[in-house]
Parts: C-alpha cells; sequence; structure tokens
C-alpha cells in the first residue's frame, strides 16, 4: 500500500514536471519567434526581462533567471514551499527553453497577428504550467508578499506591476508597443482560463417550485442527470420553499426549461455557467 501511494506520487511529480517543460517551451517559443522580433512587451519579470532585451541587447533567458533570483530569496519564508519549489522549476526550465529558441525565425512580422497569435500560444503555455502546479514566480512572489504587508490584494498588486511595466513600455518605445501589448496579455489570460477550465461550458440550474419530486424525477428520467433537493425559506414571505438543482450541459437546457413550464409554470429558476464540472456524467479527474 505505501509503494502504491509512493509510486502514485513519484507519477504524479513526473507529469507535473513534463507539463511545466511542454508549456514553458510553448511560452519560449511564442516569446522568441512572435513577441521579441515584434518589439511586444510583455507583463511581470518576463516583460521586465524583455524591455532589457530592447533596451541593451541581453539575453531574455538570462536577465529571466536574474531578475527571479531575489524575489525567490525574499520568499523563502513569505510563500509556501511548494509553490517555492514549482516557481524555481518553472522559471529554471523557462530560462532554459529561452535560451534553446532563441535563434529560432519569426513567424510573422505583422504586429497585430503577433499579437493575437502569441497571446494564444502564451496562454496555452502558461495554462499547461499552471495546471502542472507550475510557476513562472517573478511577480507572483513579490505579489504575495505585498499583499501581507499591505491593504492590496495579489490580484491588484500584479495589475498594478504590469500597468508600470506597460507605461514604461509606451514612454521608451512609444504608445503602439503598449497597446500591442494589452492585446497580448488579454487574450493570453483569456486562454489561460480556457486551457484550465475546458472548453465545454455546463449550465447550473437552481429552481425553487412547488413541485419539486414531480421535477426531480422528470430530469432524471429523460436527462439522466443526478438532482439534489434541498429545503428553503423565504426572506419575505417566511414560506418554506422547495428546491431543485442539477448541472446540464448547454444542449439540455431547453428540456429542462420545458419540463419546469410543464410541471408549475410559476417556479422561480436561476440558470448561471459552470466553467468545470468533474464527476460523474462530466469530466474525470484523470485530467487534473
Amino acid at each position: 500500500m505505501i509503494r502504491r501511494i509512493r509510486d502514485y506520487f513519484t507519477w504524479q511529480l513526473f507529469k507535473h514536471f513534463i507539463g511545466i517543460i511542454i508549456g514553458s517551451s510553448v511560452v519560449s517559443v511564442s516569446i522568441n519567434t512572435l513577441i521579441i522580433p515584434n518589439e511586444i512587451a510583455d507583463g511581470g519579470v518576463t516583460g521586465i526581462a524583455i524591455l532589457l532585451h530592447y533596451l541593451f541587447n541581453w539575453p531574455v533567458s538570462w536577465a529571466v533567471l536574474f531578475l527571479n533570483l531575489p524575489l525567490f530569496f525574499l520568499g523563502l519564508r513569505m510563500v509556501g514551499r511548494d509553490f517555492l519549489v514549482f516557481s524555481i522549476v518553472g522559471v529554471a526550465v523557462l530560462s532554459a527553453t529561452l535560451s534553446l529558441t532563441a535563434h529560432l525565425p519569426a513567424l510573422t512580422h505583422d504586429t497585430l497577428l503577433a499579437s493575437i497569435s502569441g497571446g494564444v500560444l502564451t496562454g496555452i503555455g502558461m495554462g499547461l504550467i499552471f495546471r502542472s502546479r507550475g510557476s513562472l514566480g517573478g511577480t507572483d512572489i513579490l505579489a504575495v508578499l505585498l499583499a501581507r504587508t499591505t491593504s492590496f490584494s495579489v490580484g491588484q498588486i500584479l495589475l498594478g506591476i504590469d500597468a508600470i511595466i506597460f507605461l514604461c513600455a509606451a514612454l521608451l518605445f512609444g504608445p503602439e508597443v503598449a497597446m500591442y501589448a494589452m492585446i497580448y496579455m488579454f487574450i493570453a489570460t483569456r486562454v489561460v482560463d480556457l486551457v484550465q477550465e475546458g472548453l465545454s461550458v455546463s449550465k447550473s440550474v437552481l429552481v425553487v417550485t412547488s413541485q419539486p419530486q414531480r421535477i426531480a424525477e422528470e430530469i432524471i428520467e429523460k436527462l439522466e442527470r443526478g438532482v439534489t433537493l434541498f429545503q428553503a425559506t423565504g426572506a419575505f414571505s417566511g414560506e418554506a420553499k422547495q428546491v431543485v438543482y442539477c448541472v446540464i450541459n448547454r444542449s439540455e437546457l431547453s428540456q429542462i426549461k420545458e419540463i419546469v413550464r410543464n410541471y408549475d409554470p410559476q417556479a422561480f429558476v436561476a440558470i448561471s455557467e459552470v466553467p468545470e464540472v468533474v464527476g460523474e456524467g462530466f469530466s474525470s479527474w484523470k485530467g487534473h
């Protein structure tokens, strides 16, 4: 039993490292073939390293590594050990792959196309890194440290740091550089979410009804979806309410509306998007 647990964690770690390597390689290809040739800015420590490359022709791979070293030192006692270890691995692999892909030719010299394509590639790479528990360290660590000593959240601090980097890029190289950078970062952020959450958006349906049992039975029979029933109380009326809750695919939404309408036209129905569902009838834990 102990051996099986040890083998499981060894396999999990191996998959994490493979994911970090693949993700870092994709990010590096994006930076070296699309971002740098078209002089587009980036956010975080990588963005600072790219600005230094534009100004002084410093290798981005070495700049990324050396800029992160003091941040790792600051984070030794302030952030979790696992986060720090995977951040170090992520930065080391990114630095290595940036060096290995530094001489690849530019894929395009159309700046707008490079911003869009670079955002997609970088988002895919970073999404793979995050799914593998990796991190590119840098400003993430700085944001965690500052959030503990200021009233700002980690997200606000990261946004502020990126805004300063883009402002510097605009002052040094013109406003268009910062504008293309914002397009690139927006697309990359959205793609990161897609990689982590998946493309299939499900719907959660909450129904407050006087016919919970009939609606639940119809959903189970026709849609073959699990249903949860629970009690609630109306805050205004003080009356006891019955609530039906289930998660479905988008294609099943019209069916569940019809079921509710047939049994209780006066029912209150709330429908919301669920980016990811893990469990029976949806995705499994194997891919997580």
